[in-house]
């Protein structure tokens, strides 16, 4: 018999339980009212972060279907698409914001041993990670702390794990002071054949728990994840976790290991809600449930009780179902590693979790009523068009003086020492990004990282993108913005796209305009991904993305973070940098007289909404379709997408790494300042090799694309409109110092 406590509806509403949320979970029980432990599971198991129960019924429509897909979004912890020569891509990002809100080092360091966690527990080796970071504006100190305490956080767990950091986005804006968004992705290469899958079954199978010991960290976290950041979030310190990452290296080889023993039904790694979430998880899955004594998992504090226990996120744990009479297969594996290894239960032929401790039944679940498609609840939410959302269209480009050029020269100047254009130098020497050997873009520096695959003919390539300013002013656009980036950054390095996973950063999904956004975002993703032919393998929805300080809310602007993967042919990778002086530079795509969104309105003129720049995605889709076959056929010499900052600082980013510069002429159709530093969509800069212009101008026929010749490559000067813009080198020692500079302050 369960032992009755005193439970009510206040209680319930304290663990963040609607009121009908509790009446259905009574229900769920057969009428009985849930004991504290049992009404602590379903508090964390249908929390936002891990039942997704204001988002599912729309992530369900995200194009799931292509020939690529080897395991449909929900099946397992990552998403798994074929990139030939009968390996697989495993990938997955996931977010850590509110940890990372209050205790940057260690909510940045668990979110990439989480992350690593999902792709190893399916089978698959990390070979590289990415992070999409977003934090206030760099020139406040409180921003400062958490950006700091994030890098370091990232570059401690990655660097000493094993996995280098091949790419990712840093973005500054004062929304994100008190709530920042730290987005991290793993990439991973397995044979197709070694998928370990998620599942428990067979009755009398024996359930093991692997890894660290249990302690009281990250108690409730999931329930942490989904509610506002307040001046009161320090509070909750227990809810963060704290990683190992040498212990987290040993449970990644101990768990291929195993893997590859053939002794093992299913295994899952611990993340948000711990026992509970991967009891429940892996029965539902397999149809079946558990009977599990919480006296045998190893503790590393004895002030605990059985709820702490079922909800820690302490990490690096791994649950595994057995195949019985492999025991000791599996508990030599673990003795070899070093690492915990204890029988906790067995699989049992029924829909229920059973939890004993000290040898009473505390808590009595069906397993089906917890999960993410499963019991747990759905919602319809409420959503309205904001008021601001009509108010973009009043900008007009009049209503800002042009240039000029002169002029441009100052705005050229800003522009480099502006954070979110320069460099991320100081970020990126804190990580390693050579470690395992398989950069491919260490000195070919290009638009997408890319990992080598050892004995194969592909690489992979993978970048995360995301405007936040584009999906403010559009939720649907600029979230279509976002795949076509990733998509073109995936095809100038010479690949071909594949497939995405997401991480959905929104505020409050109980604020109808909040919702809106959500909603046309994923309208939006759809849109694209079926354009591009590159299906959602899965991903993560982080809601409650502001802040409640003394009274007054504010919340992030959206920025459903998109992370694509691709195979790059290794003959056909291309790089960013122009080569040789006295090339000729074309620019790819239309010209258009459009500065709407752009870091030059936003930051330098001041203009805080606008429309989004101009798309097109019949054109971007065209465009990219005809830069993949000039890579193929050779012509190229180089490649880059014009984005965040315009030609300018495109061509400032191509010419910088070889110290060459640029001489060109702007188009008179349209005002300076929009083709310099205008973020119009779909262009593409690209230089030739010497022979190859009439096959050039073969392949742009064929696909009908817009084409200018703006100039050559220099020396190392910069001459625009034959003015002189100074030296590429004056540009490079300010572009690749603005923020360690501003960090050291």
């Amino acid at each position: 018999m369960i032992k009755a406590e005193e439970v009510t509806v206040e209680t319930a509403h304290k663990l963040g339980l609607l009121t009908e949320e509790f009446e259905q979970i009574k229900e769920y029980l057969g009428g009985r009212t849930p004991n504290f432990t049992e009404l602590s599971i379903y508090s964390v198991m249908w929390s936002e972060h891990a039942s997704y129960k204001n988002s599912i019924k729309w992530i369900k429509k995200l194009p799931k279907e292509g020939k690529q897909m080897l395991v449909a979004p929900g099946e397992e912890n990552a998403g798994m698409v074929d990139v030939g020569d009968g390996r697989a891509c495993v990938f997955k990002i996931e977010s850590h914001n509110h940890p990372c809100a209050v205790e940057p080092f260690q909510g940045a360091a668990t979110g990439v041993g989480g992350i690593n966690r999902d792709i190893f527990t399916m089978g698959a080796r990390p070979i590289a990670q990415l992070n999409a970071l977003r934090f206030g504006e760099l020139s406040s100190k409180h921003a400062k702390h958490l950006f700091r305490g994030t890098v370091k956080g990232i570059s401690h767990y990655g660097n000493s794990f094993g996995v280098p950091v091949l790419g990712g986005e840093v973005f500054f804006d004062e929304c994100f002071e008190n709530n920042p968004l730290v987005n991290a992705m793993s990439v991973g290469i397995m044979k197709k054949s070694d998928l370990i899958s998620a599942v428990a079954k067979g009755a009398g199978n024996p359930v093991y728990i692997v890894g660290s010991a249990t302690g009281k960290d990250g108690i409730h976290g999931a329930t942490f994840a989904s509610a506002d950041v307040t001046e009161n979030s320090a509070d909750d310190i227990p809810s963060i976790q704290v990683g190992d990452p040498f212990q987290e290296k040993l449970l990644m080889e101990a768990s291929l290991e195993l893997g590859r023993s053939g002794a093992i039904v299913g295994m899952q790694d611990m993340g948000a809600a711990g026992i509970i979430c991967s009891t429940s998880e892996m029965s539902e899955k397999g149809g079946s449930g558990m009977k599990i004594n919480l006296d045998e998992v190893p503790l590393r504090q004895q002030n605990i009780e059985a709820w702490e226990i079922l909800l820690s996120e302490s990490q690096e744990r791994m649950l595994v179902v057995v195949k019985k009479g492999q025991e000791e297969v599996v508990e030599k594996i673990f003795d070899k590693w070093d690492l915990n290894c204890k029988k906790i239960g067995e699989v049992i032929d029924e829909d229920m979790l059973y939890f004993y401790w000290k040898g009473e039944l505390v808590a009595q679940v069906p397993a089906s009523t917890l999960v993410l498609g499963g019991g747990a609840p759905q919602y319809d939410r409420e959503y309205t068009e904001p008021a601001y959302y009509a108010k973009r269209k009043d900008f007009k480009i009049d209503s800002i003086k042009e240039p000029t050029i002169s002029e441009a020269k100052d705005i050229a100047k800003a522009m480099v020492k502006n954070p979110n254009l320069a460099s991320k130098r100081w970020v990126i020497e804190q990580y390693d990004t050579m470690v395992g050997t398989r950069n491919m873009t260490t000195n070919r520096p290009a638009d997408s990282g890319v990992a080598n695959i050892k004995g194969c003919k592909n690489g992979i390539a993978m970048t995360c993108d995301c405007n936040s300013r584009y999906v403010y002013s559009d939720p649907f656009k600029g979230t279509e913005m976002a795949v076509a980036e990733a998509a073109r950054n995936i095809v100038c390095t010479g690949g071909e796209p594949l497939a995405v996973t997401n991480c959905c950063n929104f505020g409050n999904p109980y604020k109808p305009e909040t919702y809106w956004q959500f909603v046309n975002a994923v309208k939006g993703m759809s849109e694209a991904c079926i354009k591009f032919s590159t299906p959602v393998t899965g991903g993560n929805v982080s809601f409650y993305n502001q802040a409640s300080i003394n009274g007054v809310v504010e919340a992030v602007m959206p920025s459903p973070v998109i992370g694509m993967v691709g195979t790059v042919d290794k003959t056909n990778q291309m790089g960013l940098d122009f080569k040789n002086e006295n090339e000729d530079i074309y620019l790819l795509g239309e010209i258009v007289d459009d500065i709407n969104s752009s870091e030059y309105l936003y930051n330098y003129c001041g203009v805080k909404l606008s429309d989004v720049p101009y798309f097109d995605m019949d054109k971007e889709f065209n465009l990219q379709q005809c830069v993949k076959e000039l890579i193929k056929s050779k012509v190229l010499q180089s490649a880059h997408d014009v984005s965040d900052g315009g030609l300018f600082m495109n061509l400032l980013e191509s010419s910088m790494v070889n110290h060459l510069g640029f001489d060109i002429t702007s188009d008179k159709n349209v005002r300076l300042d929009s083709f310099l530093f205008g973020e119009s969509q779909s262009r593409i800069v690209v230089t030739i090799a010497k022979d190859k212009k009439q096959e050039f101008d073969a392949i742009l026929s064929k696909y009908n694309v817009p084409c200018s010749l703006i100039g050559k490559t220099t020396n190392g000067q910069i001459k625009i409109n034959n003015e002189d813009f100074g030296c590429v080198c004056e540009y490079a020692k300010v572009y690749d110092n603005v923020i360690g500079d501003e960090m050291e302050k």
